[in-house]
């Protein structure tokens, strides 16, 4: 696959982005057909179909199995304000590091899954459990602190030194992004149950589950401080 059409499903979601802009969709108006939308686009329904995926996490467009796509309203100040004033701006954008971590730690996930010992995934139950009870205590700084925790012990346990050096290096970058999906508490829990079905996939030694589950924890995180970015499918 080139570039180029990698890139398409990201000119595909900006492109609905400015069509409700420039039509003045407002909420609860519904969008033309999917078919129609991939034609007045000029992309393919593959592409327009992952687009509306990513809208649809962030709260733009809500999609509804045989009625069709409807705009929905985003007002989210605490969300941009937080990206807005992301403190590494100088080294990276958010969804950067959202991106780098979706291809680097995925990939990990799949390595640990079938290196990690039992005492190893015992520290990772524990985690799972404390985050569980921080969330319910509303302590999200120290649940953003476990969830920094929960992916460090899986780059180590992925025995891949270099990604693991690349955490220690720029720890604190990725630790702020793991701060960020918690401005909205009202989907913080979303974090636990996501950490729990990857330790699911660890616990049974399922390296693609578990690298499917974490890449899937990673989009959500993103999605939750309000950026989606392009994942390649498989060539």
């Amino acid at each position: 696959m080139n570039s180029s059409a990698r890139a398409v499903p990201e000119v595909a979601l900006l492109a609905i982005r400015k069509l409700i802009d420039e039509r003045g969709f407002a909420h609860g108006d519904a969008l033309p057909s999917q078919r129609d939308l991939a034609t007045q686009l000029g992309v393919s329904r593959a592409s327009l179909r992952e687009a509306l995926s990513s809208l649809s996490a962030l709260g733009e467009v809500s999609v509804q199995p045989g009625k069709g796509v409807y705009v929905q309203s985003v007002d989210e100040p605490t969300v941009v304000a937080a990206v807005s004033d992301w403190p590494f701006a100088a080294h990276a954008r958010p969804q950067d590091i959202f991106q780098l971590r979706y291809a680097l730690e995925g990939f990990a996930a799949g390595l640990a899954a079938v290196r990690l010992t039992l005492e190893e995934l015992d520290v990772l139950q524990d985690n799972v459990e404390a985050m569980r009870n921080e969330l319910r205590a509303e302590d999200f700084a120290r649940a953003a602190q476990l969830d920094f925790e929960f992916h460090q012990i899986i780059l180590q346990a992925s025995g891949n030194q270099a990604m693991t050096n690349i955490l220690i290096t720029r720890a604190d970058i990725f630790l702020e992004s793991q701060k960020l999906p918690f401005i909205r508490p009202e989907r913080a829990m979303e974090t636990w149950h996501e950490h729990r079905k990857i330790l699911r996939a660890m616990t049974r030694h399922a390296s693609g589950s578990a690298h499917k589950a974490m890449c899937e924890h990673i989009r959500q995180a993103a999605s939750r401080t309000g950026i989606a970015f392009v994942t390649l499918a498989a060539s």
